[in-house]
């Protein structure tokens, strides 16, 4: 097997994960991706929430 060095970049999928992914079932990937835009979205709420503290709840969540 080739020896590649590691890739630290965020949006490039190394190939131990990849193979990870493919080993997966379609829902088992799906259910990563909805926790992964659960995560996300959690912290852009708690960052908005912080950097606009006179914001509505409904400004925030907009």
């Amino acid at each position: 097997m080739e020896h590649r060095e590691p890739n630290i970049e965020p949006e490039v999928v190394s190939w131990e994960m990849a193979a990870v992914y493919r080993a997966m079932t379609p829902m088992q990937r799906l259910d990563v991706a909805w926790s992964l835009w659960r995560f996300v979205r959690t912290g852009l709420l708690c960052t908005t929430r912080q950097r606009h503290p006179d914001w509505s709840e409904s400004r925030v969540e907009r």
